[in-house]
Formats: C-alpha cells, sequence, structure tokens
C-alpha cells in the first residue's frame, strides 16, 4: 500500500531557512513528511540512490547552493524516473535571469521567498497541492 502522506525532498543550504521552510510546510499539513539535504550535490545523490517507492511528490530547491544551485540540479534529473516530479525553485532572488535560467532547465516554478510566515505558508499550501496533482 502506498503512503498517502505527501513527501517533499528539501534542498536549503540556510538552516534558517530549513526551518521556516519545514515549519510553513508542516502547518500546511501536519502530515507531511519531509527529507532535508544542504546542497544540490547531496540532493541529486539522494534522489539517485532512492528506490522507486521511495521518491518524493516534490522537489523544492534553493537556487543558491554550494556544489550545484538548484537549476543546476533540475537540469540533471531529466531521468524519466522524476519526469513527474515537480521540480521547484524556492530562493530570496528576485532575479529574472535566476528565474528564465531554471524554468528553461525543467523546473517548474520559480517562487521567491516571502517575507512574512503566512506568505510562505500559503506558497506550502500551494507546493503541497502539486504533490497531490502528482500522484
Amino acid at each position: 500500500m502506498k503512503d498517502t502522506a505527501p513527501f517533499v525532498l528539501l534542498a536549503e543550504d540556510d538552516t534558517d531557512d530549513q526551518e521556516l521552510i519545514v515549519s510553513a510546510f508542516l502547518k500546511a499539513d501536519p502530515n507531511l513528511k519531509m527529507a532535508i539535504v544542504n546542497d544540490g550535490k547531496e540532493a541529486l545523490d539522494y534522489l539517485l540512490n532512492a528506490s522507486e517507492g521511495k521518491l518524493p511528490c516534490l522537489i523544492l530547491l534553493d537556487y543558491n547552493m554550494p556544489e550545484l544551485n538548484g537549476a543546476q540540479v533540475v537540469q540533471k534529473l531529466s531521468d524519466a524516473r522524476f519526469k513527474n516530479i515537480p521540480k521547484v525553485i524556492l530562493s530570496t532572488s528576485n532575479n529574472p535571469v535566476y528565474a528564465e535560467d531554471s524554468l528553461k532547465k525543467g523546473a517548474s516554478a520559480y517562487r521567491v521567498k516571502p517575507d512574512d510566515f503566512q506568505s510562505l505558508i500559503n506558497i506550502a499550501k500551494e507546493m503541497i497541492a502539486l504533490c497531490r496533482n502528482a500522484a
């Protein structure tokens, strides 16, 4: 039987942002499961080594990370296994070049991290809906 709780992989190198994002996502859906990695390379390692039943329903990536940025990770996930998993960049930067780069490399969306917690919860709800639609 497939686990019905949404499972999200978060790749974020800032620990404060990790805590904030996890809190917002859990407020949006208390049943949510999340795995956290600290950079793009860890995200790739995690995903490439995950068995089919252990893949997330959403991959949430910071744009500016050490090793590989979010767009580079998305580009490397062109394998058919990852095709139906939404890949969203959540960044502090509203630089249109980053957004264009991310979308061109296959990101489903590019969202700027909001300044207030309620807006982050709203983004989390939107992302969890993507999860449920991909399932």
